[in-house]
């Protein structure tokens, strides 16, 4: 027995359909380079605090500990969101394939994508704030004049 494939209006309307998706997909991708790209800043920045005294240092740790966490949750939602989204083309084009009604899956998944998506911006941009924050409650201590950049004659 033959499988019923689709015909081409169909698959044709299935790709109309899943171009939102794959806008989203792209989004989602874009927004995990930048959030990977901020937690290894985290990282380095936690990495190269040795020189800070152990007072200094314990604060700004837990504030990058804080910071890492965020990004960490904002990771985890947006591959979540990502894997969502690509199962929702799945099922577009399974759906077509078996010829199976597929709007209130679809809709249901596209829904569950975006919500994830937005998970992942709240907590980068908790992240953002908090960064901000140290930058405004950080004293300014030790603060050395700036050196010339060229020798005295």
């Amino acid at each position: 027995m033959l499988i019923n494939t689709p015909s081409i209006e169909q698959l044709s309307n299935v790709i109309s359909e899943v171009t939102g998706p794959a806008f989203l997909l792209a989004a989602e991708a874009q927004l995990l380079a930048v959030l990977v790209s901020r937690l290894d800043r985290i990282i380095d920045r936690s990495r190269s605090m040795g020189d800070q005294e152990a007072g200094d240092r314990e604060s700004e740790l837990r504030v990058l500990r804080r910071r890492a966490d965020l990004m960490h949750r904002a990771i985890y939602w947006g591959v979540a969101s990502c894997i969502v989204t690509s199962l929702l083309v799945i099922v577009s084009f399974a759906a077509a394939f078996f010829h199976i009604p597929h709007e209130y899956g679809a809709g249901l998944l596209f829904a569950l994508a975006m919500a994830l998506f937005t998970a992942a911006l709240i907590a980068f941009a908790r992240e953002v704030r908090l960064g901000y924050w140290e930058i405004d409650a950080k004293p300014m201590l030790r603060r050395t004049p700036a050196g010339k950049s060229y020798p005295h004659a």
